[in-house]
């Protein structure tokens, strides 16, 4: 009876110890227990203040990963199991005879079915060792000395908890993307797949400082505190759209490529993204593939140039192969090009040639059984001959066109630009702040190529050197910086440093005012060169000299058709002006109710060429430039007309150098012009580009009148506010009366489709913040209206 009662209560211990995880979870776990797949139901792992939970995470209907997730939303935030980036998931464990096991040497084990070892902890800590989960997310393991002696906190997968740390040996990684800390101490995206590995983010079309990033810590840190904060030691700063404490929050890299911060949304349970470091998602390598093409024009899809089709119909990642062969035994007479406009496929370029007409640039690549596209650019005629097609990509505001090789048998008759549904590359609740650009690196399996690379780098750091010396030793009495890497960049940007006495006697002592406004006062110059430029005086400037120099530096390289030029700056004691293009027509106020509204009245044709113009340079600074630039200012006065009445837009960048007090743009004050600021500059929130999208919405407004609406309107022979007057034009829009709208000065002679439009579009950027749309949507649309189709190139 004894024995009975003793083998009763021995299985009854073995039941207990076997099932004590499906009773309640576990705050700690310790030597020689286990938890397995079957009990997949309970959670096993708990932290204390229950935010977090650790234990198997169903993956497929047998599969399990050995995960850690947020306790009320279920998601993963790490994960055990080896990631296999070519198959895109976590090497899981099958439900059956899988176990996570903390043996008697202290090491945590997670081992398959048959026994074999997915994953340890490669501790050996001893019979006392304790596994707990902690409040922050970080999964511990201490020795008997209560001393952390491995942490998940330093392995993570895909995701940053708030203090958790990337570290220079730590990375994040999600498919074939990787974010992790160069060996330059900047914070860096990677893109490594089977064909090519490249860097993407950020632009490694420019060094360090032109991304705004410091390559001179070697601290190589970032992390995410509890208001929202992701900070590097680079300098990178993303701020959460919902910056404050007590929200929870997460970075992840994302499958597709780009890092985002989501915080928690309570009330609607769900992650919303409130910052994110690639706006442009098809600046993202790998996300279309080989061949494909991320066409931005279309919504931001994936699609096949002509003749390609799609080598897997379920993954753009694979691509797009071709439908033909070009082999170097078939004539080139059976070949032709089909324009792809406004494309570009970014890297391998066979060769490239400047100052060559379209025609040469053709007969080159259609004579080279290698070449099998070409992109031309216009204005200074550069050709771009290609043998390998990655990093396709398509924008409304790129300077050139693609050329694709193929077939003369091909159908021209079809549209060269497939409508083939595809990848969405951006998140739903994603909001454009900040733009980037991208760069291909070295094929895996052509490391051998390396040698000839690294002789062709000696090479030209040689003929740097020899530059950089003539230079200093040319202006060795001047004032100028004596860093090897300004000297070098002021020689090839043609960015001038003036002396205070030059623009002193370029402008006859500051004599010829030309305009004036918050930032400072315009004067007409004649520089010895005989160029005629404009020179600001700034005013409310407080940076110290080589600061104001690195900020101007930065500006001076923006360069658009649609943006005025700066030429160069001077800084010496408490003077600090900016030198600019001379722009011949002055500013669009004067044409629209100004001194000049009577005696040269724009017409239609010019008010819209105008109204794109200005979209566009926007769009160049929201969306493509080095970094992202909100104007802060726009309205009718800096906005600049060329001889035949192209738009520029002045003062860019002007809010830059007032000081801005960090990347979430919280300015100290207001700043603008009343009648033109968006209402969050009242409200005290985060300001972002969308405040551009509103001044630009009453500019629209004002060039379709021909009246200051930002101070009140005459309707029908009454003043109307200007709040009043938008719901109006709502009114009218409804009404479709658009002619009560329209400049009477005009007489009629005006596009009545344009026109509605433009209100359209004018509404739509009066709207709350969340509503309105991107300058980039703006200039689509625009363009979409626009007649004679002229779209002129920039250079960068």
């Amino acid at each position: 009876m004894a024995a009975l009662l003793f083998l009763a209560l021995l299985s009854s211990l073995s039941f207990h110890l076997c099932s004590c995880v499906s009773a309640s979870p576990w705050q700690t776990m310790t030597t020689g227990s286990y938890m397995r797949p079957e009990d997949h139901d309970r959670i096993f792992l708990l932290s204390p203040d229950t935010t977090f939970s650790c234990g198997f995470h169903r993956v497929g209907t047998n599969a399990f990963t050995f995960s850690i997730w947020y306790t009320a939303m279920k998601t993963v935030v790490w994960t055990a199991n080896p990631y296999s980036a070519a198959n895109g998931y976590y090497s899981p464990v099958n439900l059956h005879g899988s176990r996570i096991s903390l043996n008697q040497d202290g090491n945590l084990v997670l081992a398959d079915t048959n026994g074999s070892m997915v994953w340890e902890s490669k501790t050996s800590s001893g019979k006392h060792t304790i596994v707990s989960l902690l409040d922050t997310g970080n999964l511990v393991i201490n020795d008997s000395s209560n001393k952390v002696v491995w942490q998940s906190f330093d392995s993570p997968t895909d995701t940053l908890l708030p203090w958790q740390k990337l570290k220079k040996d730590i990375r994040l990684a999600s498919g074939y993307h990787h974010l992790y800390f160069d060996n330059d101490n900047v914070l860096r995206l990677l893109y490594d797949g089977p064909d090519i590995t490249s860097i993407y983010w950020p632009s490694p079309d420019y060094d360090a400082q032109k991304n705004g990033r410091n390559r001179y810590n070697s601290t190589r840190v970032a992390f995410l505190d509890d208001k929202g904060n992701f900070v590097s030691s680079d300098g990178f700063k993303i701020v959460a759209s919902d910056s404050g404490p007590g929200i929870k929050r997460r970075i992840t890299i994302d499958h597709d490529g780009n890092f985002r911060m989501y915080s928690l949304d309570a009330s609607a349970r769900k992650w919303v993204v409130t910052g994110q470091a690639v706006i442009q998602m098809c600046y993202v390598h790998g996300l279309c593939g080989k061949n494909g093409l991320c066409d931005y024009s279309e919504g931001l899809k994936c699609r096949c140039p002509p003749e390609y089709v799609m080598v897997d119909p379920t993954d753009w990642n694979k691509g797009c192969k071709p439908t033909f062969t070009i082999g170097s035994n078939q004539p080139h007479d059976n070949f032709t090009f089909v324009k792809q406009p406004h494309a570009d496929f970014y890297g391998f370029d066979l060769g490239s040639n400047q100052s060559i007409s379209f025609e040469a640039c053709w007969d080159i690549c259609l004579n080279s059984s290698s070449c099998i596209s070409f992109t031309y650019k216009g204005g200074d005629g550069w050709c771009y001959t290609k043998n390998i097609l990655y990093n396709g990509q398509v924008y409304p505001y790129f300077p050139g066109d693609n050329y694709m090789k193929v077939p003369k048998s091909f159908n021209g008759s079809a549209s060269s630009i497939s409508k083939q549904e595809g990848l969405t590359c951006r998140p739903s609740g994603s909001e454009i702040m900040l733009g980037s650009a991208n760069m291909y690196g070295i094929k895996k399996d052509n490391i051998k190529w390396i040698y000839l690379y690294v002789f062709g780098a000696i090479l030209g750091v040689l003929e740097l050197l020899v530059i950089v010396t003539g230079w200093c030793l040319f202006f060795r009495k001047s004032n100028m910086p004596k860093s090897m890497e300004d000297g070098y960049k002021m020689i090839t940007n043609q960015f001038r440093r003036f002396t205070y006495r030059e623009l002193r006697e370029a402008t006859g002592k500051f004599k010829e005012e030309i305009g004036r406004g918050g930032a400072g006062i315009v004067y007409r110059g004649v520089l010895e060169d005989k160029k005629i430029v404009a020179v600001k005086k700034l005013t409310n400037v407080q940076q110290g000299e080589e600061e104001f120099w690195a900020e101007v530096t930065l500006i001076g390289r923006i360069n658009h058709i649609n943006l005025v030029r700066m030429m160069g700056f001077c800084s010496e004691g408490k003077n600090r002006l900016l030198v600019y293009e001379y722009v011949e027509n002055e500013s669009l106020d004067k044409y629209l109710f100004g001194e000049r509204s009577t005696e040269s009245l724009l017409d239609w044709n010019q008010r819209y060429k105008i109204a794109v113009g200005a979209a566009r340079g926007l769009a160049y600074l929201h969306h493509e430039c080095l970094e992202w630039i909100v104007h802060c200012d726009v309205k009718p006065e800096n906005i600049l007309l060329t001889r035949d009445f192209g738009a520029k837009i002045a003062d860019f960048g002007l809010a830059k150098l007032a000081k801005r007090d960090s990347a979430s743009f919280n300015f100290t004050h207001m700043r603008g012009t009343m009648g033109y600021m968006a209402p969050e500059w009242a409200l005290n929130t985060p300001i972002n580009a969308k405040v551009d999208v509103y001044s630009y919405g009453v500019v629209l407004l004002e060039i379709v009148t021909g009246a200051r609406v930002s101070s009140g309107i005459m309707v029908d022979g009454r003043q109307v506010e200007f709040p009043d007057f938008i719901q109006e034009a709502k009114q009218i829009l409804a009404t479709e009366r658009i002619t009560d709208l329209v400049d009477p000065r005009l007489k009629g002679n005006f596009d009545l489709e344009q026109a509605t439009a433009i209100v359209r579009i004018a509404v739509a950027c009066l709207g709350g913040r969340c509503e309105r749309p991107t300058m980039d949507e703006i200039l689509k649309a625009l363009m979409s209206y626009d007649d004679e189709d002229d779209h002129p190139a920039y250079s960068y």
